[in-house]
């Protein structure tokens, strides 16, 4: 009876090892940095950005003086004055929100920009990943940038600068 529970359960083993899934490792962050492109692209997103940035808040400051000044000078506006004012102060606000959601909402320019510029450069990326998993039989390639799970993984099985080779930078 021993004998047999023992050969079903080395044959369970021998079946689980040779189905046995390989993995891999990127670093995304790594390959990236490595893609000149990328960071060409990067440095315009953020100088866009930037632009646009200091436009919305050239526009709060704006709405700060107007508020500042209707409070400084309330006592000497009649109530029609104040709710002119008041009504002007609430627009110059919806104004500076609207230019905000342009610029930085869900679809705004920036995504929009982010999405041409950046975008082709990771769909290649993804597509060497791809070849090089296909190649090489990989199952299941983890980002060792974006998980923070993981604790330790051998350079061995980190397969980055293979993917820079297929995209063309040989590290």
């Amino acid at each position: 009876m021993k004998k047999v529970i023992f050969i079903i359960l080395a044959s369970m083993a021998c079946a689980i090892t040779a189905t046995a899934q390989k993995y891999a490792l990127v670093d995304m962050e790594y390959i990236l940095k490595n893609i000149p492109a990328y960071e060409m692209a990067s440095e315009q997103l953020n100088q866009v950005s930037q632009r646009w940035q200091k436009e919305v808040e050239g526009k709060a400051r704006e709405v700060q003086t107007l508020y500042d000044n209707y409070k400084s000078e309330m006592v000497f506006l009649t109530d029609a004055q104040k709710t002119k004012r008041e009504e002007e102060i609430t627009t110059k606000e919806k104004e500076v929100a609207e230019l905000r959601y342009k610029y930085f909402g869900p679809e705004g320019e920036l995504f929009k920009k982010r999405q041409s510029l950046l975008k082709p450069i990771q769909d290649d990326v993804y597509n060497a990943i791809k070849k090089v998993s296909e190649e090489r039989g990989y199952m299941v390639i983890f980002d060792r940038a974006s998980s923070e799970s993981i604790v330790f993984a051998s350079p061995k099985i980190d397969i980055s600068n293979e993917v820079l080779t297929k995209l063309g930078y040989s590290k």
